[in-house]
């Protein structure tokens, strides 16, 4: 503990005597090394004064241009490029609600008409955008429901949302293809994919169920059983999950 000593204050002997010299000479070395310190740093300071100023300009120049980049540039791109949608989105939907023709239809929205963008030149032209990302989707779709597999899993391969519902469903949508295509390890794979991709009631159960019959195709018995046990605890309501104990047992009675 500090002892307070009263103004005029004398030593005893001569240790304390040194003992207050040396308590002086420290006191006076701690401000001399500080005011060195503080000279040091002015002259860097005024020495490189003129650097400074140009990397300070520097970091505002960048970011100005970053501000108007966004604004000037990717603003409007996102704009055009979800306009240039309406046209092919319009002739998907379509698609999906006709009953016979919808090659046709699903043709003209991936390739576009009358100077209109299709699928293809919206993922092409605006592929750093939400809609170009977008683009992608809907042309992988519709391949899908053109039966042309492999350009499905190309374009919706490129696509990326995390989405709650868009996000697995896309992935399922390549685990189907790779199905169809005969091509069961994949759709496994893309399966596991799609139902750990985002949690709900909707899309993860059917997705696990989905894996799961695959894994009973492969004779990977005991991840079936796995698959189809995440069903019964956590999506028991579900609609995969009703009868689900028959396929549990299903796949530990296969072993």
């Amino acid at each position: 503990m500090s002892t307070y000593k009263k103004k005029g204050f004398k030593a005893k002997d001569k240790n304390e005597q040194n003992q207050l010299d040396d308590s002086k000479f420290e006191t006076a070395e701690v401000f001399h090394t500080l005011e060195e310190t503080a000279t040091r740093s002015e002259k860097w300071i005024e020495k490189n004064s003129k650097p400074l100023f140009y990397s300070l300009i520097g970091i505002v120049v960048i970011f100005l241009a970053f501000l108007g980049y966004h604004k000037y540039i990717v603003q409007p791109n996102e704009i055009e490029a979800s306009n240039e949608l309406a046209f092919p989105r319009k002739h998907f939907d379509e698609a999906a609600l006709a009953g016979s023709g919808i090659d046709s239809l699903l043709n003209l929205g991936l390739e576009g008409a009358d100077g209109k963008y299709g699928f293809l030149d919206i993922a092409e032209s605006f592929s750093g955008t939400d809609a170009g990302n977008l683009a992608n989707y809907y042309a992988g779709v519709s391949y899908l429901q053109m039966k042309q597999y492999q350009k499905g899993i190309e374009f919706l391969s490129k696509f990326n949302s995390d989405d709650e519902m868009l996000g697995p469903v896309s992935l399922g949508a390549i685990g189907d293809a790779f199905s169809d295509i005969n091509q069961p390890e994949d759709a496994l794979e893309y399966y596991e994919k799609a139902a750990n991709k985002k949690s709900n009631e909707f899309t993860t159960p059917l997705f696990l169920y989905k894996a799961g019959q695959t894994a009973m195709s492969l004779k990977e018995y005991d991840k079936a059983a796995k698959l189809f046990t995440q069903i019964k605890e956590k999506y028991s309501k579900s609609d995969q999950g009703l009868d689900i104990d028959k396929f549990i047992n299903a796949a530990k009675y296969a072993q």
